[in-house]
């Protein structure tokens, strides 16, 4: 039987990798690039990552190594970043065809009618193609299950003599390769199991991978088993080709500065629909559930105030006109005047599948309605001539809302007016 094979591809430092496409002048100098409002880091540069600022690190805390080490501060532009994603998943694609995108930076290749020695040759190209036609630089580790190909990327991101590629299948140094990888490393394994198996003088993955079955079993279940055999090199997670539909969409910001009025809240609320709704479209689903809630500003003085209100559609719908009169309605029943609001949100939920919707004689289908006919057709201008071509007039034009971007770069790849002009 010929020994299953892994390969993850990982985007290095990605949304810095990114910016630095655009922006050569960042290449060898430190970088971040922060959450909305400007408030956490979510993406270091080697760099950065050497002078010890860690993932998630309030920025207000480092404004003094900042200026020290004179690190280059960005908003983070997840429409540039989402578009090279696409970009480089496409380049995947056409070198193998069965890949599982995991996340916007990491997919899983399967590479089983491959010998090994020609995938040694074969990532390597992969890697120098995406560089090539990108400008991002990607790390990739091979194994025989998706828990060993992570742990080789890892290692091929951290040793520059490997210059981005590693594979783990077939070295006679595995176990020493194991006993270095810590126990929070190792993939499935969350703080409350790290916990645990510290407790039980378990550390690293060679301590995990020598485990006796029956413990695991006992005590850490299937998930835990699962983690066990695949340190063993023995497949137990599989390739999902097919991306699974969500089953809630959430869509929520905190806002660039407070909003006290109802119309701002309701202009926001409106906007976050219009968000959710084109994602539910985008997955062929109907919502029969809406929620919505508020939140103030926890660091500011005055009352604490935290509302939701849910409503169970009698239709389920994807229609946008729909769902944010229904939601401006529920935003009625949990405003609350004199109340300082930092933050809200939307959520769908009770998600089905456009095809699957249960009729009666009171209910008409959403599929071949009138009304899907008007949101495909909105949704074909915006994706043609660009995101918010058309839209609601009641999210607004000036929108007090927005989240604070101070240092965003541009659009480069998806709006025409932002397309990078080179002077000779």
């Amino acid at each position: 039987m010929n020994k299953r094979v892994f390969a993850l591809v990982d985007c290095d430092n990605f949304y810095v990798s990114c910016e630095r496409v655009f922006n050569p002048k960042l290449k060898g100098k430190p970088v971040v690039v922060l959450s909305n409002n400007d408030g956490c880091v979510i993406s270091r540069s080697n760099e950065v990552k050497e002078l010890g600022i860690p993932m998630g690190a309030p920025m207000f805390k480092y404004e003094d190594m900042i200026k020290k080490y004179k690190i280059e501060v960005l908003s983070s532009n997840f429409t540039l970043y989402g578009d090279m994603s696409r970009r480089v998943m496409e380049i995947l694609k056409s070198m193998c065809p069965d890949i599982e995108i995991y996340s916007i930076d990491e997919a899983f290749l399967s590479f089983d009618y491959f010998t090994l020695h020609d995938i040694d040759d074969y990532i390597k190209k992969i890697r120098e193609k995406v560089l090539k036609w990108t400008g991002i630089p990607i790390s990739i580790g091979v194994g025989e299950t998706k828990s060993l190909a992570k742990i080789a990327t890892k290692l091929a991101k951290k040793r520059k003599e490997l210059n981005g590629t590693f594979n783990i299948i077939g070295r006679s140094d595995v176990d020493e390769i194991l006993k270095k990888i810590e126990i929070r490393d190792i993939w499935g394994i969350g703080s409350r199991f790290e916990e645990f198996l510290k407790k039980n003088e378990v550390y690293t993955a060679y301590d995990y991978k020598y485990l006796p079955f029956d413990w695991v079993k006992k005590h850490l279940k299937t998930v835990g088993l699962r983690i066990l055999l695949e340190l063993n090199g023995i497949p137990c997670i599989e390739m999902e080709f097919i991306e699974k539909p969500r089953k809630t969409i959430c869509t929520s910001r905190s806002f660039g500065k407070d909003l006290e009025d109802f119309k701002d809240l309701k202009e926001a609320i409106s906007t976050f629909i219009t968000i959710s709704s084109e994602k539910l479209r985008k997955q062929k689903s109907l919502a029969k559930i809406l929620s919505v809630f508020v939140m103030s500003n926890p660091f500011k003085e005055g009352e604490r105030y935290y509302k939701m209100s849910t409503v169970y559609l009698e239709k389920p719908t994807a229609n946008t006109s729909e769902l944010i009169e229904r939601g401006v309605e529920e935003l009625r029943k949990i405003y609350k005047k004199g109340i300082l609001y930092k933050k809200a949100g939307v959520v769908l939920s009770g998600l089905i599948d456009e095809n699957e919707q249960q009729l009666s004689f009171f209910i008409s289908s959403y599929k071949g309605s009138k009304e899907e006919n008007l949101m495909k057709t909105i949704d074909l201008i915006n994706k043609k001539i660009g995101r918010d071509s058309i839209f609601p007039g009641i999210n607004g034009i000036e929108k007090p809302y927005k989240m604070r971007q101070l240092k965003r770069s541009k659009n480069y790849t998806t709006r025409w007016e932002e397309i990078l002009i080179v002077k000779s």
